[in-house]
Formats: structure tokens, C-alpha cells, sequence
């Protein structure tokens, strides 16, 4: 729908997303330490981290050669594996833009919790809405779900860069984009297109980061900010006042 690029949004009360950061590397290291495997080894990595309702609701046993973790651990470690490197890519970028000012509203330990918490909702509304299905769910969609809710409750006017269709460079504000991201995954969950994408996943994120962010902000932090904030990139300096002559002073002449 659209590819987020830049937002300028200063963070505040941190000084560095160490969180957001240490996320990003996190599923960037687990999809390169999984991607290159044997095929066998790939199918163990997905059928032992990912998130198979079935499997968590024990009505399918899951082979004594494929169990990585116990099976409770899987509504977090799913949400470290991506299919491919756009699938990857996209979480993360979504996660750099936004992640950052969600974890400068909540401090460090309460953002990670927040990020791991809207990963077990995506999860565990997915298997609740499809509890025999025996697919692994894959991916940090739910968590970054979360992010981009929380995002659009704490700074909806911010200004931000984005790629519409994946090449059109806008800039709008935040609520315009995120509004209208949030609606789109309503009507592919009502559109029944579940094959390919969890939109209920990424639902169960979006309803988790709603109700997180009123908890777990900071309560010096407001919610639905109503400050505006440029990108940086597209600033234009207002021209300086002219003087009337003779206000400036004399210039000096000889050694000071």
C-alpha cells in the first residue's frame, strides 16, 4: 500500500532506540543465520519457531524431530522469522520509521514489552480465528502492527515521507497514511484473504497497540499530539527580516 520513509519525528526523553535497534539486527541475524540452510533445515526453523495453532492447541502433535522450543514459546519466536527478504525488509522499515518514538514515548523495557506483547495478540488472535489450521505463522507483521497503531495515537499530525504504490513520494500527515493502512487490513480480513497474509495477525497487533500505548506510555506523554513535526530534508528557512539602514553596527577598523 505504501513504503514509509522518513518521518523527522526528534525523540524526546531517550537518547538512543536501543530496543528498535537491537529488534532490527535481532531479525535481520535470525534470517540470515536461517535463510541459507538446507531445505530440511529451513522447514525444521519454521515448523520449530513458528506459531501453528494446531500444534498450540493440541490437536495436532507436532514430530519429536521437529520440536525446537516448547510450543507456548512459539507466540514470540514466530514473529523473528520472515519468508523472504522483502518480507523482512518491510517489517523492519516500518519498525525503523515508527518504532523509535514509540519506544521514546514508553522508555526501553516497557517498549519491548509492548513490541512482545502485540506479537502474542497477532498471534493468539489468529489462532483463535483458525484454531486447526496446521500452517506455521512467520513474520513480525502483529508486532509491527502494534508499532504503527501506537505511532498513529501518540503523533497522528507529524508530517512523514512516504512511497505510495511503491513509487509515488508524498508527504502527509501521519494519520492521513496510518488511517488509512489500519483500514486496509480490516478489508482484506473481511475480503476472506487469508492464504498468503494473516490479517488477522495483523489485527490482533493493531488492537493490542491501541490499548498498550494508553498503558505503557509515559504519563508525561500525550496521546494524539497535536504538535506538527517536518521531515528535516524538506524544511524551508524562513527569510531573515530586513534591517533599516543604519542598524547594524559600524565596522571596526584597525587591530582589536
Amino acid at each position: 500500500m505504501f513504503i514509509p520513509l522518513h518521518d523527522a519525528n526528534s525523540l524526546k526523553r531517550i537518547r538512543l532506540q536501543y530496543v528498535t535497534i537491537g529488534l532490527i539486527v535481532s531479525n535481520v541475524l535470525v534470517y540470515f543465520l536461517t535463510a541459507f540452510g538446507s531445505e530440511e533445515a529451513q522447514i525444521a526453523t519454521v515448523y520449530g519457531l513458528g506459531y501453528i495453532p494446531s500444534v498450540v492447541f493440541d490437536t495436532v502433535e507436532l514430530p519429536a524431530n521437529l520440536e525446537i522450543i516448547p510450543e507456548d514459546l512459539t507466540y514470540i519466536s514466530y514473529a523473528f522469522l520472515h519468508g523472504d527478504i522483502f518480507h523482512l525488509g518491510g517489517n523492519m522499515l516500518f519498525l525503523w520509521v515508527f518504532g523509535d518514538n514509540v519506544e521514546d514515548a514508553m522508555g526501553h523495557i516497557k517498549f519491548l514489552i509492548f513490541y512482545m506483547l502485540c506479537a502474542v495478540a497477532g498471534a493468539l488472535l489468529h489462532g483463535l480465528l483458525a484454531p486447526a489450521s496446521q500452517v506455521p505463522l512467520i513474520g513480525a507483521s502483529g508486532a509491527i502492527a502494534g508499532v504503527v497503531t501506537a505511532y498513529l495515537i501518540l503523533h497522528p499530525r507529524v508530517k512523514i515521507w512516504i512511497l505510495a504504490f511503491g513509487r509515488i513520494p508524498l508527504r502527509i500527515p501521519a494519520y492521513i497514511a496510518l488511517v488509512l493502512w489500519i483500514l486496509f487490513q480490516f478489508v482484506m480480513f473481511g475480503a476472506g484473504g487469508e492464504e498468503q497474509i494473516s490479517w488477522t495477525c495483523h489485527i490482533g497487533g493493531i488492537i493490542a497497540g491501541a490499548f498498550l500505548v494508553v498503558i505503557l506510555r509515559d504519563r508525561s506523554v500525550p496521546l494524539f499530539d497535536r504538535e506538527i513535526v517536518t521531515p528535516r530534508a524538506v524544511v524551508v528557512e524562513q527569510p531573515s527580516a530586513v534591517r533599516p539602514v543604519g542598524a547594524e553596527p559600524a565596522p571596526r577598523w584597525g587591530r582589536q
